[in-house]
């Protein structure tokens, strides 16, 4: 089994550019590519999963909003949220979606403790929670026994756009950030962290981080970078 993981810091990248790389990826990657990881922060956009409610946009302003296909429902991401796009053969893993899920909740569970921050999650509801503010989202799909999308991280953002839906579908739901627990506001410095713990969970021998937008193998799948 390839036990190799390819890490990509992608820096600020388009959305709509990033998902249909990693839907491209997906189709075309092959029983023995490499697993990857990109990391990223997109410019302010609402994403709606594949059978999310518009009304719970409650005022996109001038906001984009573009409908995914990924799980869930409605959600924010904007510079200052750390983007985490897990690329994994799932079915070569022998992991389930659930577990998956599981997995991504404790590590980001386990990176928060190391700030000193307490968190948990909900049973009703995936993702990371402080004192019921949410923290981090989780939004996955699952083709060919592959899995893409993932997980984003509020560090040091503006939480406005927030306000102006239902985050994940909870009218009311507040949200919190990294940066308002005391912990650290440099998106580099967490994604190292947070990177080393999901290497760590999932027992991968060989890391190999890239900060380029594009490899020998992977020439056509991978976004190019777009200015902050």
């Amino acid at each position: 089994m390839n036990r190799n993981l390819i890490i990509r810091q992608l820096g600020h990248c388009d959305y709509n550019d990033t998902c249909q790389a990693m839907k491209t990826f997906t189709e075309t990657r092959l029983a023995h590519t490499s697993d990857e990881i990109w990391l990223v922060e997109h410019p302010p956009v609402f994403t709606l999963g594949r059978r999310g409610a518009l009304e719970h946009v409650l005022d996109a302003g001038n906001i984009p909003v573009i409908r995914a296909d990924r799980g869930g429902q409605v959600t924010y991401h904007g510079p200052g949220q750390l983007v985490v796009y897990l690329l994994l053969d799932i079915q070569r893993r022998a992991m389930g979606i659930r577990s998956l899920v599981d997995t991504i909740q404790d590590t980001v569970m386990a990176l928060l403790r190391s700030y000193g921050i307490d968190s948990g999650t909900r049973h009703d509801a995936p993702g990371v929670y402080v004192n019921n503010r949410k923290i981090a989202s989780i939004g996955l799909r699952v083709r060919r026994g592959c899995c893409y999308h993932g997980v984003s991280l509020n560090i040091a953002m503006d939480l406005t756009p927030f306000k102006q839906i239902n985050p994940c579908g909870y009218a009311g739901l507040e949200v919190t950030q990294i940066r308002d627990l005391k912990g650290p506001d440099e998106i580099p410095r967490v994604s190292a962290r947070l990177i080393d713990q999901f290497t760590r969970t999932l027992g991968y021998e060989n890391i190999i981080c890239s900060d380029t937008a594009f490899d020998n193998e992977s020439l056509s799948y991978i976004p190019q970078r777009v200015p902050a």
